[in-house]
């Protein structure tokens, strides 16, 4: 039999605030076209419910995971991220995910690709949609990953065990710079914004310029046809400016507007990721907007709260996320957040017939 008659080896995973497929790299096709269109079908795609596929019928329920064994002077496992788009036959590595990214160690880990090394397991992780590094440190208490633990985040209803993930190497990491444009503020179709890149290519729009609050649910943001139309518009106009070219078939950058904080963050948020809202923000969007606040200048600063520690707490829909960003002259040099994981079910796919 075929892999494919046969099933194939597949982990479905939370990672933080997102759910996704987990795969062994030598488990998929090498030609990344045979690839797409494996996953496609494998996660129901293209068809708004996702009904004949694992895909949870929304961007961030619909996405994958390609891990590559350790190699290199690192010892790091590979890490590629798969955005499968849900109501189009399209499969994108345009941008990181950190979220899924919080299920790699666990999973490295699961599959034998890392060894236990305590009660805490540290797995280094190369992020191949940019090529930057992240540390993940993991429970492994009684020499296996735990899943039971007492952190929450916002965004998960149910606590499970911490992962905590340390960047670097993220600046400019999509677009070659932290301010790809230059500036630290530009003005785009009438609107000033930030355009900055700390692991993910974010525009930063205040919610005010746009004629709405910033603390809008993401039902009523995505309810206003004419907001939806200008943010995309300046999207576009962003990717081009930002050197990523034309960006209408990607999902960066992700277009964040900000607001004033008013749960004792530092800043409030509301990211299309493009084109539906997030119920929360995404890993590296919250450390991109975290050090856009730290910007002189930015369209994020003049709507912040700095606090008087080193947590970075940026407000969502739902709750917050905390961050820290460790900048000097300018640049970063390391960023931290803490995301929870769990194993959904370990087992094989059938992929729709081809």
């Amino acid at each position: 039999m075929t892999p494919e008659e046969d099933g194939i080896r597949c982990m479905l995973m939370r990672g933080g605030t997102s759910k996704g497929a987990y795969f062994l790299a030598e488990d998929l096709p090498a030609d990344p076209a045979e690839r797409d269109d494996l996953l496609l079908r494998v996660m129901g795609s293209p068809d708004a419910r996702q009904i004949d596929g694992v895909g949870g019928a929304h961007p961030l329920t619909s996405k994958v995971a390609v891990i590559h064994p350790p190699d290199g002077p690192d010892a790091a496992v590979g890490y590629l991220f798969l955005q499968v788009q849900v109501g189009e036959a399209l499969v994108t590595t345009r941008q990181n995910c950190g979220n899924i990214l919080a299920g790699v160690a666990p999973f490295a880990i699961e599959r034998g690709l890392c060894a236990v090394g305590g009660d805490t397991t540290e797995v280094r992780v190369r992020m191949l949609n940019s090529g930057g590094a992240a540390t993940a440190v993991v429970d492994t208490r009684g020499g296996r990953v735990r899943y039971d633990g007492a952190t929450v985040i916002s965004g998960v209803p149910f606590p499970a065990a911490p992962v905590t993930l340390y960047f670097s190497g993220t600046e400019g990491s999509t677009c070659g710079s932290l301010l790809p444009t230059g500036s630290a503020r530009d003005e785009i179709a009438g609107v000033e914004v930030t355009c900055v890149d700390n692991g993910m290519p974010v525009v930063i729009l205040e919610a005010a310029s746009l004629g709405v609050t910033g603390y809008e649910s993401p039902a009523e943001l995505e309810a206003d046809a004419g907001l939806k139309a200008k943010v995309e518009e300046i999207r576009l106009r962003a990717g081009e400016l930002m050197g990523m070219g034309d960006m209408r078939e990607t999902t960066v950058p992700k277009m964040t507007l900000v607001a004033p904080p008013r749960e004792g963050g530092v800043i409030s948020t509301r990211t299309f990721i493009p084109h539906r809202v997030h119920t929360s923000i995404g890993v590296l969007g919250a450390v991109t907007v975290a050090t856009a606040v730290l910007i002189d200048g930015s369209v994020a600063a003049a709507s912040a709260a700095l606090p008087t520690g080193d947590t970075l707490r940026i407000e969502h829909p739902t709750g917050y996320f905390d961050t820290s960003v460790e900048m000097a002259g300018g640049r970063v040099r390391r960023s931290g957040v803490v995301r929870t994981a769990r194993k959904l079910f370990d087992g094989r796919v059938w992929p729709r017939p081809a």
